[in-house]
């Protein structure tokens, strides 16, 4: 059975439909069969227990963000499309929130990858803002930052609805943490601009490669490149 058989989609259409209207966010899976006509056994077959079901919700889930993801407009301006993707963001919780909760809480037997994912597609709009110089970290530890912050705010704004209503908590939460890994334009006094050419070159490097180099010297000039940016280097930018 494939990802898109249509008897798996639709228990796992289902089970998302329960999961939205439970008041513990919780499913039964005699009554997602119910829901689907299909007989427990055929939900054990494909997903094997209700954790494996729960994991396909959750992927589920991501592939409805990032459809939302490439539908946003892709800019010239990756910093102005960094703003707009926290705000995507909160609006998906805002609309999913049971939902988000599955992708995003922490559940310690889940083989989930919805969160790894997520943090790809936010790690491809940082590597633009580091390519056009715009990011003082490596793009992925930038990735960590923000997404827990948006997470965080996400979960809070559920647990408080009324949060959504007004979106200055939450970018007061945004512009926190977006001033502490980008850098303000134009750069002036740049006091590691060894460590800023780094991150900029290694970024172009992800986006564009280099037809100048063999393999074996894109590679090294990565690990040169590394070194420079790597936190514990004397000197970097923080």
């Amino acid at each position: 059975m494939t990802a898109t058989d249509p008897l798996r989609v639709k228990l796992i259409e289902a089970a998302e439909r329960q999961l939205a209207t439970s008041s513990d966010h919780e499913i039964a899976t005699r009554a997602v069969c119910e829901a689907a006509g299909v007989s427990q056994p055929v939900l054990y077959r494909l997903f094997g227990d209700k954790r494996g079901l729960l994991d396909a919700v959750a992927e589920h889930g991501y592939e409805r963000y990032a459809e939302l993801k490439a539908a946003q407009e892709r800019t010239n301006d990756p910093v102005a499309d960094l703003h707009v993707g926290w705000d995507g963001h909160m609006a998906f919780a805002r609309d999913n929130p049971a939902l988000y909760q599955l992708m995003f809480t922490p559940r310690p037997w889940s083989r989930s990858t919805a969160r790894d994912r997520v943090m790809d597609l936010l790690v491809a709009t940082l590597t633009r803002c580091a390519a056009a110089g715009a990011l003082k970290l490596e793009p992925r530890s930038a990735a960590e930052l923000i997404l827990s912050a948006n997470v965080g705010s996400a979960l809070d704004h559920i647990a408080r609805p009324a949060l959504f209503d007004d979106p200055a908590p939450s970018h007061r939460m945004r512009d926190a943490v977006f001033s502490y890994v980008l850098t303000e334009p134009p750069v002036r006094n740049d006091p590691d601009p060894l460590h800023t050419a780094a991150l900029r070159l290694h970024a172009q490097l992800d986006l564009a490669g280099s037809d100048a180099l063999e393999p074996a010297e894109t590679a090294l000039l990565r690990r040169w490149l590394e070194r420079i940016t790597r936190p514990d280097r004397g000197g970097a930018v923080m």
